[in-house]
């Protein structure tokens, strides 16, 4: 399976942005699906974006319009932009790859804090 690596979390006051990178131990053009996910306290793990291996998209309607994910297939990364951050984004995101021979494999996860 292939090792993921989350990074690019932290702090950052409501309104401001920040970038999460998704690092993969090996190619990500075959890997079927890519996502980002989060888990605030007490709730469960959603799917906030994620992308195909042919580069199509979908998000959770609350964040549409503010994240964006992307990938860099030559540094085997996948990305999401955060912008206008509101409290309630506040998780830890998590990266997922999501592949039909070798099935699914999750990142150790990044923090996300929003203050008010």
């Amino acid at each position: 399976q292939v090792q993921l690596v989350e990074s690019g979390g932290g702090l950052v006051q409501a309104g401001g942005s920040l970038r999460l990178s998704c690092a993969a131990s090996e190619s990500i053009f075959n890997i079927n699906a890519m996502g980002w996910y989060r888990q605030a306290p007490g709730k469960q793990r959603e799917l906030v974006a994620a992308i195909t291996s042919g580069g199509m998209t979908n998000y959770l309607d609350s964040v549409k319009g503010r994240f964006t994910i992307s990938r860099d297939i030559a540094m085997n990364t996948v990305y999401l932009q955060l912008n206008s951050l509101k409290p309630e984004d506040t998780a830890r995101y998590y990266c997922k790859a999501s592949d039909y021979l070798t099935g699914d494999s999750w990142g150790q996860g990044t923090q996300v804090f929003v203050s008010a």
